[in-house]
């Protein structure tokens, strides 16, 4: 099973999304922030994917993954962004950082399953 973190200050996005890929046979935690994102990283180098959230307090998605890259040098998660954030230089930052890819919200499960299994080594 795929262990897949989802990252977002918003109970109800985390839920949302977590509650799909649990209906979907992934193994999934989450986090309430970057801080607690990167903290979950850290104790389970074994993460395939996070899914995380832009706009949030105490730590952005953007510097997380900023942060997995550099400071912790795991180029082997794949991050996607999921967020109403649909800025061309934000994309462009993310790309230079290392994200793997970008979802405008609102989450749509159904479209995005079969990249996540790929994305987890699933298909």
């Amino acid at each position: 099973m795929a262990h897949i973190l989802v990252v977002d200050d918003s109970s109800t996005m985390r839920e949302l999304v977590a509650g799909f890929l649990r209906r979907h046979q992934f193994e999934v935690s989450v986090a309430i922030d970057g801080v607690d994102g990167l903290q979950q990283l850290k104790l389970d180098p074994g993460l395939r994917l996070i899914v995380c959230d832009i706009n949030m307090p105490n730590m952005d998605g953007l510097t997380m993954a900023e942060k997995i890259r550099t400071e912790l040098n795991n180029r082997e998660v794949h991050i996607i962004m999921l967020t109403t954030e649909d800025n061309p230089a934000m994309r462009d930052r993310g790309r230079q950082i290392g994200v793997t890819g970008w979802i405008v919200k609102p989450f749509k499960g159904e479209a995005v399953l079969g990249a996540f299994r790929r994305l987890c080594g699933l298909s």
